[in-house]
C-alpha cells in the first residue's frame, strides 16, 4: 500500500529481524509486496471481517506466537470492529501471551458511523462474550485487553487515556523512525546529485515538502504561501517529494473517491496561483530505493505545514530531521515536550498562508537560523526517532517470558 502504516510495518518487522527475532507478519491478499523480505509474510486475510475470524484463529494456533502486535488504524481493516477485540481473541487463542496494540494514527470514528444493523448486533454480540466492562464502542477490547499499547505521539496518548484512565498505566510513546532508506552523503555527493537531477542552479533556494499527498497536510496553504514568497524573491523553488496515495485504499468508496478528487484539485492549485514554473511534483519510489533521501538532501528547507500542528507521530518530520535540513512546521493546539521554537523546528500557525511566507522568508534570511534549526534537527533525530532506540523499547514493551529470556540468550 501508499501509506505510512505500510511503510512502518516494512520497517518495524525489519528492523525486529535485524535483532534476531523471528517475525511473521500477517495480511491481506492483496498486499504481499513484491520484494524480498528477512521476515515472513503471511497474506491470507480477505477483508478482515467476522469471517475471516478462522483464518486468524488458524495462523495463531499453526504460527504459536511467542508474542503479538497488532499495527492499528481502522481504515486498513476496512475499519471493521473484528479487530478491535483482537486482544481479547489472541488471548483465548494462546493464553497468557503478551498482546501489544501500537496505534498508528489518532483514530477517526467516523468511519463507523455507517454500521448496518447487522454490525451493531454483531458487536453487541462479541460484547456479550468478552465481558461488557470496559469494552469501547470504537476500539472493542484493544484499549481493555491489550497488555501494553504503544501511541506515537504524546498527544495520541493524551486523547486515548483521556478517554480511558487505566490507559496511562500501560503506555507509552514511541514515535515512528525514517520511513525510507537514507543515501549516504559523503562531502555533500547526496545534495549534489539531488540538486543536479533538479536541475538547480548553485543560487536557487530549494524548499521542500516530503510525504504522501494528502488532506490536512496544508499543502494548499504551503502553494498560497509560495506564492506569497514568489512575489519578492524569484530565486526559490518547491520539490513536492513522495507522491500521491493513489490506490492507497482498494475500496472503491466515498473515502477513495474524495482522496482522488482532492489529489486532482491539488495538482492544479500551482497553475492556478500562477507558480507551476516554481513547482516540481517528484514521483512516489520503492522503500529500498534511496531517490526520497537524495532529493531531500537537495534541499535547503523542509516545510511541513499540518492543518493540526506538527506531532511527534509524524513519520515525514522523522525522515527529514535524519537529514538535519532545517524545518519550518505549524503549532497546534499544544506543542510537544520535544520540540523547540527556532532551536530545533520554526514553528508557525497553521492554515494562515501569510504566517508561513513570513516564516519562509525568517529562515531563508538568516544563516544563523538555519545553522541552529540544522544542529538542532539533528540533536531531535538522535533524541525521538532513532531506530535502534525504537526498536529496544518495542522488544521491552513485551514484558511476559518467553519473550524476554529468548531475547537476551
Amino acid at each position: 500500500m501508499r501509506a505510512g502504516e505500510s511503510e512502518h510495518a516494512y520497517y518495524q518487522c525489519r528492523h525486529l529481524a535485524s535483532r534476531g527475532v523471528e517475525v511473521h507478519l500477517l495480511t491481506s491478499r492483496r498486499n504481499q509486496g513484491p520484494r524480498d523480505m528477512p521476515f515472513t509474510v503471511h497474506p491470507i486475510m480477505r477483508d478482515w471481517s467476522w469471517k475471516d475470524l478462522p483464518r486468524l484463529v488458524g495462523f495463531l494456533r499453526t504460527n504459536k506466537p511467542d508474542a503479538v502486535m497488532l499495527m492499528y488504524t481502522g481504515w486498513i481493516y476496512n475499519a471493521h470492529q473484528m479487530i478491535t477485540y483482537a486482544p481479547s481473541i489472541v488471548k483465548w487463542v494462546l493464553r497468557g501471551i503478551p498482546f501489544v496494540t501500537q496505534m498508528e494514527t489518532e483514530e477517526e470514528e467516523e468511519n463507523w458511523r455507517w454500521r448496518s444493523v447487522t454490525t451493531r448486533a454483531m458487536r453487541k454480540a462479541a460484547q456479550y462474550l468478552v465481558g461488557p466492562r470496559g469494552v469501547d464502542y470504537f476500539f472493542g477490547t484493544l484499549l481493555r485487553d491489550s497488555t501494553r499499547l504503544i501511541f506515537l505521539s504524546e498527544q495520541h496518548l493524551a486523547k486515548y487515556a483521556a478517554r480511558h484512565p487505566e490507559v496511562s498505566g500501560k503506555s507509552e510513546v514511541i514515535p515512528p523512525p525514517p520511513l525510507l532508506t537514507l543515501c549516504s552523503d559523503d562531502s555533500g555527493s547526496a545534495r549534489r546529485c539531488g540538486r543536479t537531477k533538479l536541475g538547480l542552479s548553485d543560487d536557487e533556494f530549494l524548499l521542500a515538502f516530503f510525504g504522501y499527498v494528502d488532506m490536512n497536510k496544508g499543502i494548499e496553504t504551503l502553494f498560497r504561501a509560495m506564492q506569497i514568497v514568489n512575489k519578492e524573491v524569484s530565486n526559490i523553488k518547491l520539490a513536492m517529494i513522495g507522491g500521491g496515495r493513489g490506490s492507497a485504499s482498494t475500496r472503491v468508496d466515498q473515502r477513495a473517491q474524495i482522496v482522488a478528487d482532492y489529489e486532482r484539485e491539488l495538482l492544479a492549485l500551482p497553475g492556478q496561483l500562477g507558480i507551476s514554473n516554481k513547482v516540481m511534483w517528484l514521483s512516489g519510489y520503492d522503500s529500498d530505493s534511496d531517490i526520497g533521501s537524495m532529493y531531500l538532501s537537495a534541499a535547503d528547507v523542509c516545510v511541513l505545514p499540518f492543518d493540526r500542528g506538527v506531532t511527534l507521530s509524524r513519520s515525514s518530520l522523522a525522515a527529514v530531521l535524519a537529514h538535519g535540513i532545517p524545518v519550518i512546521t505549524t503549532r497546534g493546539e499544544s506543542v510537544e515536550t520535544p520540540f523547540r521554537h527556532e532551536e530545533n523546528l520554526f514553528l508557525c500557525p497553521p492554515k494562515e498562508p501569510e504566517a508561513l511566507a513570513l516564516a519562509i522568508r525568517q529562515v531563508m534570511e538568516s544563516p544563523d537560523l538555519q545553522k541552529r534549526l540544522r544542529d538542532g534537527a539533528r540533536a531531535l533525530a538522535r533524541e525521538w526517532f532513532s531506530w535502534d532506540k525504537a526498536v529496544a523499547r518495542t522488544i521491552g514493551a513485551f514484558q511476559k517470558e518467553p519473550w524476554e529470556s529468548h531475547l537476551t540468550n
